[in-house]
């Protein structure tokens, strides 16, 4: 199997940039054409804590560590790191319903920027005479929303229609193509990431099968999510986050067939949002084995340092 390209800084701004202005584009579409339920304020909130939280953090990492804060250097400098914040602000505000409890909103957000911090395994080799680095393994927007749907019960991810609400004729094919077709060249050109989304779309077919064979769940009804708008962006923008999925092919099939796998055994137990749990689930087994494989395969330094590539982690 080819190996994908890189996740190089380079190629990390280019679809951090790009996935900015889409997930903006489309929340602009969706508060104003395709049919959102959530409130207007709802994106302002989520953003105004991913940014306040990622500053806050950032400025006492700096502190801690006696070095300059990566936001400072001008505009382009603070736009360039606020950008994984920016998208995982709008993400949580566009796949998050919380009626009237804008401080569910809040704490998702804050939570999901917070998940960098807590959630990290070490990456790498250390340096000689320095700590070996860490990177985070929670997709952040997944995260905060996995959190919020077990501790608040009265909320629910955003309901499907909400992306397709007001549109109808050509629209209901072509909305839905057209973000497939983008993020196939978002995960082809810069994430590499293109083995992950098709080895998750696969195994979802494969496990609605299965279950339609095992216990006559009708086979139409298990494969209908895949018709939605919100399963192709949780599948190109989501679940093939770069900076917390693997980098080699295999393993990135691996990954992606094992959210699926646990997607469709969750489903099966009758929990709902499995799709949400089964990502947060596979990337804490993925960063259980990170922490495994430093500490089975390094001298016993117990030293670790954060690294991130240039302006910040990413995602979504």
């Amino acid at each position: 199997m080819t190996r994908p390209p890189a996740w190089t800084p380079d190629r990390r701004l280019g679809g951090l940039r790009r996935f900015a202005v889409a997930i903006t584009v489309l929340n602009l579409l969706g508060h104003t054409i395709l049919g959102f339920e959530q409130a207007w304020i709802v994106p302002f909130i989520a953003l105004a804590v991913t940014y306040g939280m990622d500053l806050t953090i950032e400025s006492l990492e700096a502190w801690a560590s006696r070095r300059r804060p990566r936001f400072l250097g001008g505009w382009s400098a603070l736009v360039t790191f606020l950008l994984p914040a920016h998208i995982s602000g709008l993400a949580v505000g566009m796949l998050l319903y919380t009626a009237e409890h804008f401080w569910v909103v809040a704490f998702a957000a804050a939570f999901a920027m917070a998940s960098k911090a807590l959630f990290r395994a070490p990456i790498g080799v250390a340096d000689p005479g320095r700590p070996r680095p860490t990177r985070h393994f929670l997709n952040p927007s997944n995260a905060g929303i996995t959190v919020s749907l077990l501790l608040f019960p009265w909320i629910s991810p955003a309901p499907p229609y909400q992306f397709v609400a007001n549109v109808s004729g050509a629209w209901d094919v072509g909305l839905p193509a057209l973000v497939f077709v983008t993020g196939s060249i978002l995960n082809t050109k810069f994430t590499g990431r293109l083995p992950l989304a098709i080895a998750w779309a696969v195994g979802f077919v494969a496990q609605a099968c299965v279950r339609s064979m095992l216990h006559g769940t009708p086979l139409t009804a298990a494969l209908a999510p895949m018709t939605g708008l919100g399963f192709v962006l949780y599948s190109f923008y989501m679940v093939t986050d770069p900076a917390t999925t693997p980098e080699r092919p295999l393993c990135q099939v691996a990954f992606g067939a094992g959210v699926a796998v646990l997607y469709g055994l969750i489903v099966l137990s009758h929990q709902v949002f499995g799709i949400y749990y089964a990502l947060t689930a596979v990337s804490l087994i993925r960063g259980a084995w990170l922490h495994y494989a430093a500490w089975s395969t390094s001298p016993a330094t117990g030293a670790i340092r954060r690294v991130e590539p240039v302006g910040g982690a990413t995602s979504g």
